[in-house]
Parts: C-alpha cells; sequence; structure tokens
C-alpha cells in the first residue's frame, strides 16, 4: 500500500510505515500525478482534495488532521466512494488557550476589567464550547450564538445573532466554513452586519477567514466605527492586506490550533482513520514524544496583591505569550507559511502546575477550572 502525508504532520513518522510505503511532501507539492497510486492521503488544509486532484486516482481514504475540512470537496468523494475524515475536537483545547490569552493580552494592553465585559460567542461547537467556559472562567458574562445547537437543543441557551452584537462587548467566532443553506457562514459578518458593530467593540476571527469581509473590516477600523480586531485567520491566506495588518490589536499567521498536543491529537485520529480503512492494526494508535516548551512547565506565582484577573493573567501568559506570534508576523508578512511550518513548541494549560504564594482558594479554583495542575 503507499501513503502520501504532509511532511510537516508531526508525530506521524514511523507509524505507518510497516505496513505502507509512505511518502511524505509538502502540501503544495501533492498532485494528481503523485496520489494516482496511492491508497490513502493524510493531510492538512493547504491541499484541496477535489476532482483535480482525485480523478482516476486509487485512493480509498483520506485523513485530514485538522479540525478544518473546506479544503476536502466532501460530495465529490462521496460520490466516487472515497472515505474523508477530519478530527473534530483536536485542537479544541489549543484554540481555548489561544482565546484566553488574547482576552487577557487585550484586557492588559486597553485597561479593561473583564469581569466587566460580556463575550459572544458565535459557534459553539467543541471549540466554542471550551471558549464560552474560559470567559466565564475569566468572569466575564457570555453569550451563546448557535442556530443548530438552537433547533436541536432548544432556545434557552442561545441568544439570536443581532442580540449578540447588541448585547456583548467582545465577539469571537468559531464556526465552520459553510457557503450556502440556512447556517451559511461565508462573509457571515459583511459589510452590513459589521456595521451593526459598536464603536466600543471588538472583533476576533480564529474560525476561517471568509467567515468576515476582511474588506468591510478593514474600512470599519479605519473609520474608527469599532474599537478593535483581532485576526487568526484571513480571505486570501497566505497573501495578507498589510493595511488590514497593521489596523488590527492582534495579527497570527492561523495558529490558534497549533499546539503541540492539539497537533498530536490531530495525528492520532488521522493515523487510526487510514488503519480503520486500510485494515492495518493501529486502531489505538496515539501520538508520543510531545516536545517541552521553551518555558519551565512547572512555576509559581507570588499573587500577594494581585487581583485575580492579574493571577490569571500572568498564568495564562506564562504558557503562551500572544503577542510574540503576532509581533512575529508583523515584522515578516511574507513568513506566514513559514510561520506555521515552523511553529514553535506550544503545550496547552494542562502540561502545567502551577504553585501560588500567597494566592486565595478562588484563585487555586479559577486556575484549575482552566486545566492547570495546583502545587
Amino acid at each position: 500500500m503507499k501513503i502520501i502525508a504532509d511532511n510537516k504532520i508531526p508525530f506521524l513518522r514511523g507509524a505507518l510505515e510497516p505496513y505502507a510505503d509512505v511518502v511524505y511532501l509538502p502540501g503544495k507539492e501533492t498532485t494528481a500525478e503523485v496520489v494516482r497510486d496511492a491508497d490513502a492521503l493524510i493531510t492538512r488544509t493547504r491541499t484541496r482534495c477535489d476532482a483535480s486532484l482525485l480523478e482516476g486516482s486509487a485512493v480509498k481514504v483520506i485523513a485530514t488532521a485538522t479540525i478544518g475540512f473546506d479544503h476536502i470537496d466532501t460530495a465529490w468523494c462521496e460520490e466516487h466512494g472515497i472515505i474523508w475524515r477530519n478530527a473534530p475536537g483536536c485542537n479544541s483545547w489549543s484554540v481555548k488557550q489561544y482565546i484566553t490569552a488574547l482576552l487577557v493580552t487585550l484586557a492588559r494592553n486597553r485597561g479593561l476589567k473583564l469581569s466587566e465585559m460580556t463575550l459572544g460567542v458565535v459557534g459553539v461547537g467543541n471549540v466554542g464550547s471550551k471558549v464560552a467556559e474560559a470567559a466565564s472562567i475569566l468572569g466575564m458574562k457570555v453569550l451563546l450564538n448557535d442556530p443548530p445547537r438552537e433547533r436541536a437543543e432548544g432556545a434557552g441557551a442561545f441568544v439570536t445573532l443581532d442580540y449578540l452584537i447588541a448585547h456583548s462587548d467582545i465577539i469571537t467566532l468559531h464556526v465552520p466554513l459553510q457557503k450556502e443553506g440556512p447556517d451559511a457562514t461565508w462573509h457571515l459578518f459583511d459589510a452590513s452586519r459589521i456595521a451593526q458593530l459598536r464603536p466600543s467593540q471588538i472583533l476576533i476571527n480564529s474560525s476561517r477567514g471568509p467567515v468576515v469581509d476582511n474588506k468591510a473590516l478593514k474600512a470599519a477600523l479605519e473609520a474608527r466605527s469599532i474599537a478593535g480586531a483581532c485576526l487568526d485567520v484571513w480571505e486570501g491566506e497566505p497573501d495578507l492586506d498589510l493595511e488590514l495588518v497593521g489596523l488590527l490589536d492582534i495579527s497570527t499567521p492561523h495558529i490558534a490550533g497549533y499546539s503541540a498536543d492539539g497537533k498530536a491529537n490531530g495525528t492520532t485520529a488521522a493515523v487510526r482513520v487510514v488503519s480503520e480503512v486500510l485494515g492495518m492494526p493501529l486502531g489505538s494508535w496515539e501520538a508520543t514524544g510531545i516536545p517541552a516548551p521553551a518555558q519551565s512547565l512547572s512555576f509559581e506565582i507570588d499573587a500577594a496583591g494581585k487581583s485575580l484577573q492579574d493571577v490569571l493573567t500572568e498564568a495564562v501568559l506564562h504558557t503562551y505569550d500572544i503577542s510574540a506570534d503576532s509581533a512575529a508576523l508583523r515584522a515578516d508578512l511574507d513568513a506566514f507559511e513559514r510561520l506555521r511550518g515552523d511553529y514553535p513548541v506550544r503545550r496547552e494549560f494542562t502540561s502545567f502546575t502551577v504553585s501560588l504564594d500567597g494566592g486565595t482558594s478562588e484563585m487555586a479554583e479559577r486556575l484549575s477550572r482552566l486545566g492547570f495542575k495546583i502545587k
């Protein structure tokens, strides 16, 4: 058997080699000629899997080591008997960490008191639900919008998008990219919806670039009709609008879900899918060898005289300094793909142990709920 794998997928080498010929290639080099005699593809979002790539090939299964799957023409694959799977939830803790770091950074830079603010979460799946939980732990009031879940579960926990916009201080988007249908999200925040935002509001998008009309967002920021915005995903990426980048509070190269733990989860899911379809004995395989980050996994916070928000901010930013990722992109906008491909090791909250000196039981409880181990 032959498997084509994206060479940027970590923890994969050696897992499948006992059972197949595995060819590792950059996503852009995964061509129709290359996959013609392949039985499986293990891919990321940079490889478009459609008829132009797959027509006439022997591919039986496509496993993407990502939550997103808009790079796969799922209808065409299903029509031609090709099994495809994504890895739902694999990096949900990573995005939780990213948004938590973003919120405390915004608060620090803008002098905000999070306990007096409301976060609107649009899309409350694996990722959005964890983001909502984290915001609540930070002391924020949280509003939820998710029409598919509302239809399935009832309106009790959810609000309309118009209500969320009207009553939120910060809005964060966690929806899949859908171009058609009642739950279409392409340009969900278009010029008219962005015009609903107030001069005090901040918009965050770490879902898919086209969920926000980037030209309309730039116009709103230039006109100062909204307070600010933060983007991890972009229309037309990796080619960015230089002027838009300069207007944002935080701008990162599509790395919200790029924790080492999240990548390991995505690789694990991909290997298990390929194993199942091709009959390999790897159904319980797990990615191992996740490296340690540059900072210590065990650290101490002197909490004497500090507020709850101060302590949570210090702990969160010890695990992940989001400003560094933003500064790296701003320093070299042409390095978008390199910054993604060579992303440094980032470990999630659950990998860290915190010692509190002079802290309160509430501080320890909130840190524990975020995922930290408390010593």
